[in-house]
């Protein structure tokens, strides 16, 4: 009998496995509340477990509840996520949380339906929370639960692409058992996520190596395809560090959509602007702007395009006592020294470490 006329048979294998050796101590297990796994399905999208387990518990800390959280003002919430990446996920939760306390008095909604409507959960998120949190028979096909069936079923072609992945939902609809839904959905992400990882797969080890047709074929590392691969563009763009006569860094924040939104940045314009079409644009700055020793330019690589960064510093010399202060709102003097709660974007950290060890800008390419 092939596992797909046994669908049943890897849950069966599994979760004995999960039971051995499954994860079961990470800080968002300790306490299985819909909030808790929320918090936790967002951030490790795209994100290894490692990275999350620090950022996760600084945030619960700071915002134990979906209250608290709707509460906070959003810039507290980005500069709790520096670092992280993918900042619409910080703002997507910001906002739903404050969705949740609106029309759901401050509990999260029962059900993938209805988790769906709130902004930032997908599909297989709403799964995860529905299953793990909530008692439900719910499914999942995140990133790890994709590739543990792309290569037990050996299914060709990039999971992005429509006819792969309603392919992989139905087999995980399949899959998914009626009874220990949560602790199923728990195994299988931790298989992809410790075992049936992207390069060399620990195969032998694997519960269900008995009935992968990838490990069968001896081509495990072929699954899932990979994405068609299309040649990034290059941008360009000049970014100004002016600090003032207290060495403070003059930072603009981002609007609240597109690259960077709600971040705080120092300024950015095109790649041939000059300082005194700078000087133009910033005319609320009563003063002189003193062009010092140019940073090395660095690449910050996005999903779709590398941009390239020519950071220039700047000196600020104010034409009187009370000039200088950022008079426009989404400006601000950011103070090195009692660096205000903030979020600022991967390039803006790497810049402020620049600043003050000037050498140790050239390294490799940030991302996110």
């Amino acid at each position: 009998m092939t596992s797909s006329e046994d669908p049943a048979w890897l849950a069966t294998a599994l979760l004995p496995w999960f039971d051995r050796f499954g994860r079961k101590d990470l800080p968002w297990q300790r306490e299985r509340t819909p909030y808790r796994v929320w918090v936790s399905e967002i951030m490790l999208q795209q994100t290894q477990v490692a990275t999350v387990i620090g950022y996760y518990e600084r945030f619960l800390a700071r915002f134990p509840s979906v209250a608290a959280l709707a509460s906070a003002p959003i810039d507290e919430v980005l500069h709790l996520w520096t670092g992280l990446g993918y900042y619409a996920r910080a703002r997507n939760l910001h906002r739903a949380a404050q969705q949740v306390v609106t029309e759901f008095n401050g509990e999260l909604p029962t059900g993938v339906d209805a988790l769906t409507t709130l902004p930032g959960i997908g599909r297989s998120t709403a799964g995860a929370i529905a299953a793990i949190s909530q008692g439900q028979h719910a499914v999942i096909l995140d990133g790890n639960v994709k590739r543990v069936l792309t290569r037990f079923h050996a299914i060709a072609g990039y999971p992005g692409t429509t006819a792969v992945s309603t392919t992989l939902w139905t087999l995980a609809e399949a899959h998914t058992p009626p009874e220990r839904t949560a602790d199923y959905t728990q195994a299988i992400m931790d298989l992809g996520a410790t075992l049936c990882v992207r390069r060399k797969p620990a195969c032998d080890a694997c519960p269900l190596a008995a009935r992968c047709q990838a490990r069968a074929l001896d081509r495990p590392e072929d699954f899932p395809g990979r994405k068609p691969r299309k040649e990034k563009p290059v941008r360009a763009a000049r970014v100004w560090l002016i600090l003032d006569p207290k060495d403070r860094l003059l930072l603009e924040q981002r609007p609240p959509s597109g690259i960077w939104g709600g971040l705080w940045t120092p300024p950015e314009t095109a790649a041939d602007t000059t300082l005194s079409t700078l000087a133009a644009q910033l005319d609320w700055l009563e003063g002189e702007l003193v062009e010092t020793e140019p940073l090395t330019p660095f690449r910050h690589t996005f999903t779709h395009y590398h941009l390239e960064l020519d950071p220039r510093t700047v000196r600020f010399s104010p034409s009187r006592r009370t000039a200088g202060v950022a008079e426009e709102e989404r400006f601000c003097w950011y103070d090195r020294g009692a660096a205000p709660a903030l979020g600022l974007s991967a390039p803006t950290v790497r810049l402020l470490e620049a600043l003050a060890a000037p050498q140790q800008l050239a390294l490799a390419p940030a991302d996110r």
